[in-house]
Formats: structure tokens, C-alpha cells, sequence
């Protein structure tokens, strides 16, 4: 074992050596010098290699990072378009049940409407086909007393106490009676 092994290794062996140093321990020296040199430089250049590793997986990671960043905005773009999307279905949705809505209540106040109207037909019909039928049954009548025979006549066989009897006929002939007895009064003053 020479004179620098791993437990002679300070400044101050080195100057020693240097200064007081034989032949033979200057080449020892020198020898080791040579040797730490190498090893350095080995360690230089495997550092230099682990640092280029380590700047080009920076690199990638960085590579990756914007990569992922990239997506990110991306899919938060997508989202935020879908989210609108969604909305505007949504209100369009909204708007045509408010819309449906509003048709069906219309649609309502019209069939009121129209089953209302159709109702007043239906009663004016009845009334006026009523009318048609007090009136055939005042037909052939001349003079103003045979139309009261014919309507005293006419309330005898219709009266809501006999078997036969009809409220509304009564009601009808009443009204035909009153028609009739007003033409007849009218024309006797004319």
C-alpha cells in the first residue's frame, strides 16, 4: 500500500510530498494525481452524460405538461360548448312547454268558445224548430178570436198537469200566441 490511500488524503500530505517529497513519492504522487484525474474526468463526463439525461426528461416532462395543458383547455372548451349547448336546449325546451302551454289554454277558451256557440245554435235551433212547430199548430187560424180558441185549445192539451203535458211547448205556444196576437192587433189598427 502506497503512501495515499484513502486515509492519507489532506493538503498537507500533499504539500509534504511537494516540497519534501522523494523521487519515488512524487511519482506516487504523480501516478495518483493521474489516476484521480481520470476518475474525475470520468465522473465529469458521466455527470455531464446523467445531466444531458436530465435536461432532455426535463424537456419531455415539459413536453408533456403543455401536451396535457393543451387537452386540458381543450376539454374545458368542449365542456364550456356542451354546458351552452345544453342551456340553449334547456330554454328552448323551457320556451316551447311555456309556448305548448299557452297554445293549450287557448285552445281551451276556443273549445269553450265553440262549445258554447254551438250550444246557442243548437238551443236556437230547438227553439226556432219549436217555434215552427207552435206555429204549424196555430196554421189556418183567420181572425183574432179563433187564434184565442185555438190557444186556449192548445194549453188544455199541453199543460204541465196533464199526462201529455210539455213546459216548454206551453212556453212555445205562448210565445207564438203573443206573435200572432200582435200582427192581428197591428193589422187592425192599420
Amino acid at each position: 500500500m502506497g503512501i495515499f490511500d484513502e486515509n492519507t488524503k489532506t493538503g498537507q500530505d500533499f504539500e509534504r510530498i511537494l516540497v519534501d517529497g522523494s523521487a519515488e513519492e512524487l511519482n506516487e504522487l504523480k501516478a495518483w494525481l493521474f489516476k484521480e484525474n481520470i476518475r474525475l474526468e470520468t465522473e465529469r463526463n458521466e455527470l455531464k452524460r446523467l445531466e444531458g439525461k436530465f435536461l432532455k426528461e426535463k424537456q419531455q416532462f415539459r413536453t408533456e405538461m403543455e401536451e396535457v395543458n393543451r387537452r386540458f383547455v381543450t376539454e374545458r372548451k368542449r365542456l364550456k360548448q356542451d354546458e351552452m349547448f345544453f342551456d340553449k336546449k334547456m330554454d328552448i325546451l323551457k320556451n316551447g312547454f311555456i309556448q305548448l302551454d299557452a297554445e293549450r289554454k287557448q285552445f281551451e277558451k276556443e273549445k269553450i268558445n265553440f262549445d258554447a256557440r254551438k250550444q246557442a245554435h243548437e238551443t236556437y235551433r230547438e227553439q226556432e224548430m219549436g217555434m215552427d212547430t207552435a206555429k204549424l199548430l196555430f196554421q189556418g187560424v183567420k181572425s183574432q178570436l179563433a187564434l184565442k180558441k185555438r190557444y186556449r185549445d192548445l194549453l188544455k192539451m199541453f199543460h204541465p198537469d196533464n199526462i201529455a203535458g210539455d213546459h216548454e211547448m206551453v212556453l212555445l205556444i205562448n210565445a207564438v200566441y203573443e206573435e200572432l196576437k200582435k200582427e192581428y192587433e197591428f193589422g187592425k189598427q192599420a
